[in-house]
């Protein structure tokens, strides 16, 4: 029996209204299929995705059409061969801004959508464990977010969202606010997490490094209206060594998803770590 897509975009466009009655056109014609990964015994292991584009091309428009947090003007989002029409539990997401409650202590943070789930005390204490240890926030399991770094609240929303052990994880420029070496040990922590899982991930992002490090596939768009102008497979293996930056052939790659960027027309921004 075929399987069906786990995420497709089918002639998707979004076009918005302007504060002056004007018509913004975001996305045109988007066409996406994102496939399941399996192993080879049948075991789902999932896939990295990530939109790589510039600055204002739509990458979070699609991002947030997958959650169901929008709709497209044109078109139909679907995951798992179902219409996308709002959000739901098979789809977690987390945000660039930082979204932990802030009324609750990490650990309750993590254990926040288990117990929607009705999980039991007992059903959540180890997966709760186990994600403060693989995210390195044991020490801080009875703290409150807002005494946390920006880094370490990231990791506390990402445990939280692997938690409930979604289908897809939707991670809108999750590491954008910080700094070179957070963002560094946040994209080597988010391997390390996620291999353990069997989610697919799409990850929105304008670095080409970052891209390039996190990616089993890469999704290249264009400047607004934007759409998706390329698929460009990486060649690395996992698990990753955070090494892997320093040598020749990850250049070459991030050379060559600069090479197809260049091909969209417009002048948004991207990142390129020199």
């Amino acid at each position: 029996m075929t399987r069906p897509h786990k995420i497709e975009l089918k002639k998707v466009g979004r076009t918005f209204t302007g504060s002056q009655g004007d018509k913004i056109e975001a996305l045109r014609d988007v066409n996406l299929e994102i496939e399941d990964r399996f192993s080879n015994d049948g075991k789902d292991v999932g896939e990295f995705h990530v939109l790589l584009g510039p600055s204002g091309c739509g990458k979070s428009t699609v991002l947030r059409m997958i959650a169901g947090l929008d709709s497209p003007s044109a078109g139909e989002v679907l995951v798992n061969g179902r219409k996308v029409t709002g959000p739901g539990a098979d789809r977690g997401m987390v945000f660039q801004k930082y979204t932990s409650f802030e009324w609750l202590t990490v650990e309750q943070n993590i254990e926040y959508g288990l117990k929607l789930k009705g999980a039991l005390e007992g059903e959540s204490r180890p997966i709760v464990a186990h994600l403060l240890e693989a995210t390195g926030l044991e020490k801080f399991a009875k703290a409150y977010p807002r005494t946390l770094s920006g880094g370490m609240q990231q990791r506390v929303a990402i445990a939280r969202t692997l938690a409930v052990r979604p289908q897809v994880v939707l991670m809108d420029e999750p590491f954008g606010a910080l700094d070179a070496q957070t963002r560094h040990e946040m994209q080597t922590l988010l391997l390390k997490v996620w291999e353990e899982s069997a989610s697919t991930i799409v990850f929105v992002t304008h670095d080409v490094a970052e891209a390039v490090y996190l990616a089993d596939r890469i999704y290249v768009m264009s400047a607004r209206p934007g759409t998706i102008i390329d698929e460009m497979p990486v060649p690395f293996a996992r698990p990753r060594d955070p090494a892997l930056k320093t040598t020749g052939e990850f250049r070459d790659q991030e050379m060559e998803a600069l090479t197809r960027l260049r091909r969209a027309a417009g002048g948004g921004q991207v990142r390129v770590t020199i």
